[in-house]
């Protein structure tokens, strides 16, 4: 999947737009990239001279990830997915700048509008973090 195929199915755009380009897609299940460069705006205040990408950083790519999987199975429906909860967040491994953020999102379950997912995100095959995390579809 493209850049511009990725910002078709999701609404973020730079500097927020985590998701560089999309691995292997099926139907339940998503592997997207995102590299860490150094002029990445939140890295001039976290940390100087040590920088490391924020937990939320990771959280948010990850969830972008699945909003791009949600997107795919509500082709054709008005809406965004839309972060409603994170549960059972769990951080690992410091990401560093020029690191490769490897994300994999899994569906597990749907209830109407609302999709339940799991997601991992690896460097270097390293988990740095895991969380279950939940979308409501909303008319942004």
């Amino acid at each position: 999947m493209t850049r511009s195929q990725i910002e078709q199915a999701i609404p973020h755009r730079p500097p927020m737009l985590l998701v560089d380009e999309i691995v292997p897609q099926s139907e339940d299940s998503i592997v997207t990239r995102r590299t860490f460069h150094a002029d990445e705006y939140f890295f001039q205040g976290h940390y100087p001279g040590q920088p490391i990408v924020p937990g939320v950083i990771l959280c948010e790519a990850t969830v972008q990830s699945g909003a791009v999987l949600l997107a795919g199975l509500m082709a054709g429906q008005p809406g965004v997915p839309v972060l409603t909860r994170m549960n059972e967040v769990k951080f690992r491994r410091i990401v560093r700048p020029g690191d490769t953020l490897e994300m994999t999102v899994k569906l597990n379950e749907r209830l109407g509008d609302a999709y339940f997912l799991t997601g991992t995100a690896k460097v270097e095959g390293q988990t740095a973090v895991r969380l279950e995390f939940a979308c409501a579809v909303s008319q942004v």
